[in-house]
């Protein structure tokens, strides 16, 4: 089907549209809201699902590009495409989005077309971000994203919800204008904006040029990631933001980042990105062991897993800048690992506060007496932030880990130390909340999952299971992508590990024609002009 990616990209707005103007409460009113935009996003799903069913995962190019002229005479184009390491994030949108829509059905009840437009308009936008291949229309995507976001934490946030949506908006816009320039002056040396091409000419450039243009791009999406230090905005916009305003940001738009660097720092930077490495490996190994301890000290659940969320991402520019098939896949898979279990994580906070209306960890405890299958739901996603084997945590982290001790041992180490760190305050945090006698009252009468939660919970604990028992669901069609990349950012490195895969070696090509005899007959110092040549054989 033509323009299927245009399509993608329309069905949300459409709906949001749709959403607004008849969720009117003098129209079809807030019910209608609900409903639209539950059934927008399950459209939208499923025609991700037809995206991927149409998609070559044997193939590391650009499928389904669309191409149109935009700002003519200025080589600027509305060009869209998909490929291995896209695919993946649009599928993880779309898959989160329903589930945001559910869970907010009942705890959002002023302006309720407001919030459900907005966040089938954030949809719309995140999807055009990851199938952008202009510079410039990535870029007004990756900026216009920050309005619904902001929307949705300073209307239905909590009591700080201005602050920490100021917050929010200027850390990532103040990062974001660097990245601007660096585009303009791509822009201005290679006339044009076209991802593709720029992959194939900005190599070209001066390690000097290449190294502030890095740096450009670096601290927007270090801003994005959150990297340690910049990663302040985070706690305070989870803590305040709705709950699927926080399953949204800690399940997609810290991922944006990770993209960010995948997409552009890499392949059209690539010997900034080498000469700059340690930068990133130093700044990610101090996230993940600095957040998890910070994590320990946490009273606020929100906070506990949003500080957990800069550990994680920590671990996926750690595989990012390893710069080997391993470490990068492990990356990608992290990415969306982490995507379904910080949602679901912050699902579980929901769950309860619904309830109790309070965060604090001090006030629950024996929630397992009272809720039980709740705690088995939370105990699972517990044991996969943790990274237990047979979930999706287990096998990012291990491909990270494996991928960077062959890049850079102290790093892996690091990683290895955060991923101890981080069973220590899930499984404490699991225990006050989870275990012991229930004190309170309000505890002992909080009731456990309803229908609506279950079926909500219910794909999450799928995939959760899914991806770690059957990763190459994942593997297989980024597999390609990532090995194009790796030629793009180690041309050497890259083309043998290609080789290696496409063109394993035979007998005949790895061994001498002639015998152990005869090389052992043969003059210490025979002239090369002298050496046994083999002989052409008709």
């Amino acid at each position: 089907m033509e323009s299927l990616l245009s399509i993608l990209i329309a069905v949300p707005v459409l709906g949001a549209v749709v959403t607004y103007v008849l969720g009117k409460k003098e129209l079809a009113g807030d019910d209608f809201a609900r409903i639209s935009a539950l059934v927008t996003t399950l459209i939208t799903l499923a025609v991700s699902l037809l995206v991927a069913a149409q998609f070559d995962a044997n193939s590391p190019q650009f499928q389904m590009v669309e191409q149109y002229p935009w700002f003519k005479g200025y080589a600027i184009n509305y060009h869209v495409g998909i490929d291995g390491i896209s695919l993946p994030l649009i599928l993880l949108t779309t898959f989160l989005m329903p589930i945001c829509i559910l869970c907010s059905w009942t705890s959002i009840t002023s302006r309720v077309r407001d919030f459900m437009a907005l966040f089938l308009l954030l949809e719309a936008l995140i999807i055009g971000v990851f199938l952008a291949l202009d510079l410039l229309l990535f870029y007004l995507f990756f900026e216009a994203v920050l309005i619904p976001m902001y929307l949705i934490i300073g209307i239905w946030g909590g009591k700080e919800r201005i602050y920490a949506a100021y917050k929010f908006f200027l850390y990532t816009l103040a990062g974001s204008v660097l990245f601007l320039l660096a585009v303009l002056y791509l822009y201005f040396v290679f006339g044009t904006t076209d991802i593709p091409t720029l992959m194939e000419q900005a190599p070209g450039l001066g390690l000097s040029v290449q190294q502030y243009l890095w740096l450009a791009m670096f601290i927007s999406f270090a801003v994005k990631v959150p990297m340690w230090p910049v990663h302040t905005w985070l706690p305070d916009a989870h803590v305040q933001a709705p709950t699927a305003g926080s399953v949204i940001l800690a399940g997609i738009l810290l991922k944006l980042g990770g993209y960010g660097f995948l997409r552009f720092s890499l392949p059209m930077l690539p010997d900034a990105s080498h000469a700059l490495a340690d930068l990133v490996l130093v700044l990610s190994v101090v996230a993940v062991v600095y957040t998890s301890l910070v994590a320990l000290m946490q009273e606020d659940m929100k906070k506990l897993i949003a500080y957990s969320s800069v550990a994680h991402m920590g671990l996926v520019t750690i595989g990012i800048f390893s710069f080997n098939q391993q470490a990068v896949e492990g990356a990608m898979i992290q990415m969306v690992s982490h995507g379904i279990v910080s949602a679901a994580l912050f699902l579980c906070v929901g769950v309860l506060y619904d309830r109790l209306h309070t965060r604090e960890i001090a006030r629950y405890g024996g929630v397992t007496n009272i809720m039980p299958w709740f705690a088995a739901v939370f105990m699972l996603f517990t044991m996969a932030s943790v990274g237990l084997p047979a979930t999706s945590g287990f096998v990012g982290e291990m491909l990270v880990i494996v991928g960077a001790y062959q890049a850079a041992t102290w790093a892996a180490i690091g990683a290895a130390t955060g991923l101890v760190l981080g069973a220590g305050y899930m499984l404490w945090l699991y225990a006050r909340v989870m275990f012991g006698e229930v004190v309170h009252k309000d505890v002992a009468e909080m009731q456990d999952l309803g229908g609506r939660e279950f079926f909500f919970f219910l794909p999450l604990v799928i995939a959760v299971l899914w991806l770690g028992i059957y990763p190459s669901t994942l593997t297989k069609p980024l597999a390609p992508s990532v090995l194009k990349l790796l030629e793009q950012v180690n041309p050497v490195k890259g083309e043998e590990a290609h080789d290696n895969q496409e063109k394993p070696a035979t007998e005949s090509e790895s061994t001498p024609d002639w015998s152990e005899e005869d090389e052992e007959n043969l003059p210490a110092a025979l002239p090369e002009s002298q050496a046994p040549v083999k002989e052409a054989t008709p």
